[in-house]
């Protein structure tokens, strides 16, 4: 348990952040996410802020915190994900990332340097290098390429945030990448490259892209050995409840995933007595509320044949408090975690509660 204190706000370790690719959380108002989920800190993505509605506009309007009305911490991801996944579209070489839009084919570069910079605009509180995610499986000969290419843009980028400064009178921090496939030397070697580059913080990257769980759990595990401990520790994409848990008994501070809107929009809850497919037929006619002490208007004040209705016949209303549980569900485990460090019970609770968190209700 930790802390990691920002100009827009202290944020309290473990932590999950809910991802607002494009300045927003999906289905969830600013406000609920500040009142009802109780979000510490948000995400927004640089490759998609950069093609919409780009730079000028967000600077313009004083950076991302004032375009979205956001007054605590943001952290923004560079886009190296994204680009990896545009594999039929992007060449990466020394110079840095060739890609073309999505959106209309148009072309564009992303350096280690002008990432950098397209942050200083956006204003996060932390921004993250320009990094290569290589695919799973990879060959040792690739992975070792990868990572030492992202090593090689992790300085270029270091540089470039040391000799620049935040536009909008707020400190900005940055965090670099390990990478390294699923090699455990490779991942060793950056891990302490990483460490020995003084970044604000250490996230661990090319994890959760198709290797199996264990092996994820593997990996990470033998990250955190070699990652300073006073250090925030930001495991990527990551993941289902249970996931965050395994990574945390493992020295994860910090998560962010798609998952818990993207399941909300497609019907399945994440409780405290495991996973709820809101679409079942089971729930048409079952005329109370799942669960009267969870602190969601899904779970305490409206019936499961009425979310049921609104789910089966995709009734925004639906989305939207599927969407504010799931999260609120993330960050409530969050604060039980925190708590179960604090007295020292997370080592005996976690195991039997990742049982209970993958059970199907």
């Amino acid at each position: 348990m930790g802390e990691l204190t920002t100009d827009h706000g202290v944020i309290k370790t473990p932590i999950f952040m809910p991802v607002g690719t494009l300045g927003s959380v999906k289905a969830v108002s600013q406000n609920d996410l500040i009142q009802k989920v109780k979000a510490q800190i948000i995400l927004g993505n640089t490759y998609h802020l950069y093609l919409r509605p780009g730079c000028d506009v967000i600077e313009q309007a004083g950076g991302l915190h004032k375009f979205i009305n956001w007054d605590l911490p943001i952290l923004t991801d560079s886009g190296g994900y994204q680009i990896f996944s545009l594999s039929d579209i992007r060449k990466l070489e020394e110079e840095g990332a060739h890609f073309k839009s999505h959106i209309d084919g148009s072309s564009h570069l992303f350096t280690p340097e002008n990432v950098v910079d397209i942050q200083r605009i956006l204003g996060s509180d932390i921004m993250m290098i320009l990094d290569e995610c290589p695919p799973y499986p990879s060959s040792y000969e690739y992975a070792k390429n990868s990572m030492g290419l992202t090593h090689r843009w992790a300085k270029r980028g270091r540089s470039q945030f040391l000799n620049t400064q935040s536009r909008y009178g707020h400190k900005q921090f940055q965090f670099g990448i390990v990478q390294g496939g699923t090699y455990k030397d490779l991942r060793i070697e950056s891990s302490k490259f990483m460490a020995d580059m003084n970044f604000e913080g250490i996230a661990i990257g090319g994890l959760s892209v198709g290797e199996p769980i264990p092996l994820m759990y593997e990996m990470t595990d033998l990250n955190t050995d070699y990652l300073p401990k006073e250090k925030a520790r930001y495991l990527m994409g990551v993941g289902t409840p249970a996931n965050l848990l395994e990574g945390i008994a493992r020295g994860i501070d910090m998560f962010d995933c798609v998952m818990p809107t993207r399941n909300a929009r497609n019907g399945t809850i994440f409780t405290r007595f495991g996973k709820v497919n809101l679409r079942n037929a089971k729930w048409k006619d079952h005329h109370q509320v799942l669960d009267a002490d969870f602190p969601s208007e899904l779970c305490n004040s409206y019936s499961m044949a009425y979310i049921h209705h609104l789910i089966k016949h995709n009734e925004i209303f639906g989305l939207v408090l599927a969407s504010v549980h799931n999260l609120t569900f993330y960050l409530w485990l969050m604060d039980e975690v925190r708590s179960r460090i604090e007295s020292d019970t997370f080592s005996t609770w976690y195991p039997e509660m990742v049982e209970e968190l993958e059970r199907k209700v």
